[in-house]
């Protein structure tokens, strides 16, 4: 039997989170997230906040790592003064998971940005965000769809060489890219929907939810590098 692997997600950190009889603070994730690894072939484990020190070791058992969507970036990691319509900090989140994306990028493990994951992707490596732009969330608590376009000769691009329509839901967005980044696709607005990584590591960030929609392709191919980090 072929090995399935480790995929780690990193998750929510609620205060006031209820199921049942109980309301406590959680780690939690929607389920799309695990199902999408699942289905990708990959295993999932839920990598909630912890020590930043430790995010070396943690990364060092996974075989793969997705930085889940959430809350808006604190614009103080990224050198701006707060916009009134950026939602309130995730201060430990946002440090863990910082910590997890330098050490997945220090290790060469394959890694995967989902929305706000790509826009903290983009600030570790020293890039900016926009903190509003209009017209990308049509209703509060609603996914939305459009289409992306992904650009040619990039890896995402030789995943998904086609316009596709995929599940968003996001009023922020990459503005200045961070160091070795580049674009791969956009919305017809020219809104960068997609960044990655050129080297030997397969890195992918993605603007949009996939763990929403029914097309398993980034995911797919994380699992691919997760498998086998020299073959994908």
């Amino acid at each position: 039997m072929v090995s399935r692997p480790l995929i780690g997600i990193s998750t929510y950190l609620e205060e006031h989170a209820s199921w049942g009889v109980w309301q406590l603070p959680a780690a939690l994730l929607p389920a799309g997230y695990p199902q999408l690894v699942q289905s990708s072939g990959g295993l999932a484990a839920m990598v909630p906040p912890d020590d930043p020190k430790h995010a070396p070791s943690v990364v060092a058992r996974l075989d793969g790592v997705i930085i889940a969507g959430g809350p808006d970036v604190e614009p103080a990691r990224y050198g701006a003064e707060r916009d009134p319509r950026t939602g309130p900090a995730a201060t430990e989140r946002d440090t863990w998971e910082l910590a997890l994306i330098r050490a997945a990028l220090m290790s060469g493990t394959p890694l995967l940005g989902i929305c706000r994951g790509m826009q903290l992707l983009n600030v570790a490596l020293g890039g900016t965000l926009t903190q509003h732009i209009e017209g990308h969330v049509k209703e509060i608590g609603t996914f939305g769809r459009h289409t992306v376009t992904s650009v040619p000769g990039t890896r995402y691009g030789d995943l998904v060489p086609e316009p596709s329509d995929v599940p968003t839901y996001h009023h922020q967005a990459v503005d200045r890219l961070g160091k070795g980044l580049v674009a791969s696709a956009h919305a017809a607005d020219g809104t960068v929907e997609a960044v990655e990584l050129p080297g030997m590591s397969w890195v992918i960030g993605v603007q949009w939810h996939p763990e929403m929609g029914d097309d398993a392709r980034v995911t797919q191919g994380l699992v691919r590098a997760a498998s086998d980090p020299h073959g994908f």
